[in-house]
């Protein structure tokens, strides 16, 4: 199996607010780095799409180890947290409804195709990585064309609403 190194980060100004995610993955001498900008989303939002992004990039099973400053991240998947709120119908054991379960489905998924091992890392210290993917974040989130997160920004019509729908 092929081995890759993958570093991850999110970024929001506001939480909610503009976010973005940067990804850098690492095999051998290939280095390839990855960024999307979102006009409103939240920050653990980004720190899941820059997992997704990076997994999604992989064309092929591989053995990853990957990097995030992500305690929600980190904990939710080594803990087997994500797996239980997904076997709960995305609802956590206090049975409030599991957040951004949109990406968390998707991110387990991915996760499912690969030997992964997940690494937490303090966020803004002397990792060259994690630092790396924070300066893409930043600057995903302050560029001129922002995406529509729509998992976050999708508005719920209820019955009762009173909108007549």
């Amino acid at each position: 199996m092929t081995q890759v190194t993958i570093f991850t980060d999110g970024a929001c100004s506001g939480n909610p607010g503009p976010g973005g995610y940067g990804a850098l993955l690492q095999s051998g001498r290939h280095r390839k780095e990855l960024s999307a900008g979102y006009r409103r989303t939240t920050n653990n939002r980004m720190e899941l799409m820059a997992v997704i992004a990076a997994l999604r990039v992989l064309n092929r099973a591989c053995q990853v180890v990957l990097y995030s400053d992500s305690r929600y991240v980190v904990d939710a998947i080594e803990k087997g947290w994500a797996r239980g709120w997904q076997s709960r119908g995305w609802v956590k054991s206090d049975k409030q409804r599991a957040q951004n379960a949109d990406l968390w489905a998707e991110a387990l998924e991915l996760l499912a195709r690969h030997q992964v091992r997940l690494v937490w890392v303090k966020g803004h210290a002397e990792n060259e990585g994690n630092n790396r993917c924070d300066q893409l974040a930043v600057a995903a989130a302050q560029g001129s064309t922002l995406l529509i997160d729509e998992g976050f920004e999708a508005t719920k019509v209820s019955p009762d609403s009173g909108l007549g729908l």
